[in-house]
């Protein structure tokens, strides 16, 4: 595979898996939000602190879902590839009872070929 075909593999794959992301999300689904994290993935989630691990992210979105957080939306959104095995995700957010903006998603691709988080750097403004 050339560099450009794996670039855009590496695009596909982040693309996918933000889909998913959300879509587990709005689904209430705390455990699958979770699963598109790699096992020691860090995420910054201002001004709530810093989560690393998929176990205490899980927990972090699990408590918002609990408290009636739901249909996040990204609002442009913008992926911009790295390199050969990863990308960066911007984008402002919405969803029913809170918005922000995402400062950063390192999207990193994994061996079977999906794409996970490897850094989630995001802030709630309101």
């Amino acid at each position: 595979m050339s560099s450009e075909e794996q670039k855009a593999a590496v695009l596909e794959a982040t693309k996918r898996a933000s889909e998913q992301w959300k879509s587990a999300f709005n689904s209430g689904d705390a455990a699958s939000c979770a699963a598109q994290y790699e096992e020691n993935a860090v995420m910054r989630a201002k001004p709530f602190g810093t989560f690393t691990g998929t176990t205490e992210i899980q927990a972090f979105w699990q408590k918002l879902l609990d408290e009636g957080f739901s249909d996040v939306e990204y609002l442009e959104p913008s992926i911009k590839v790295v390199d050969e095995t990863s990308a960066r995700l911007t984008a402002s957010w919405k969803m029913n009872k809170a918005k922000g903006v995402i400062h950063q998603e390192l999207w990193v691709l994994q061996e079977d070929g999906t794409a996970k988080l490897r850094e989630d750097d995001f802030e709630a403004i309101g």
